[in-house]
């Protein structure tokens, strides 16, 4: 998947400016994908410039004008195109693993507290989801929604972050109080 992909997905939920964009990458795509605002301003850029995205300029009184962009029908066809491709499967690419694999050798102490940070941004982040699953269902019961909601990728994404952080902060805790204890261990030999 490319950028790309992700800024037509968002932009299928309406017209956004650049900043709305960024801001809804940033409560919902970014679960999934990353993006820098600056990325985003170039990436909207780019589409402009492809056709696959339209942009119009709004005139505001009492702030600088903004541009709102939307898909287009070639937008589309190109997320329709993407969506039936097959899907390649995903890896984890995480410079903290490198850190846990040569900490029995290096020594704990750093990469315990690194583990205990990211536990505590992704607990964050699973308040922050939870918050966002129930926005967008309402008073829905999840079963319910699940079925009959009008509109449930985002909520289906926004599940899987949750999966993947809840997962993240237990292994990060886990692995800590592991090499917490061999380091309490291997001292008292």
């Amino acid at each position: 998947m490319a950028l790309r992909h992700a800024v037509l997905a968002a932009l299928l939920d309406g017209e956004y400016s650049g900043y709305q964009l960024a801001k809804a990458f940033d409560v919902g795509v970014a679960n999934f994908w990353h993006a820098l605002p600056q990325q985003l301003y170039a990436e909207l850029a780019k589409l402009e410039k492809e056709g696959l995205v339209a942009g119009r300029q709004v005139i505001q009184e009492t702030r600088p004008d903004k541009r709102l962009f939307h898909v287009t029908d070639a937008g589309r066809a190109e997320l329709e195109e993407f969506a039936a491709a097959v899907a390649k499967p995903s890896f984890i690419r995480d410079d903290l693993l490198v850190k846990v694999q040569v900490a029995d050798r290096l020594g704990t102490a750093s990469v315990i507290e690194q583990l205990e940070e990211r536990a505590s941004a992704a607990e964050a982040k699973v308040e922050l989801l939870g918050k966002l699953l129930h926005q967008l269902r309402g008073d829905t019961d999840e079963e319910d929604f699940l079925r009959r909601g009008e509109r449930i990728g985002p909520y289906l994404t926004c599940l899987r972050g949750l999966d993947f952080e809840q997962g993240h902060r237990d292994w990060c805790l886990r692995i800590a109080t592991v090499l917490r204890e061999r380091r309490t261990t291997h001292a008292e030999r």
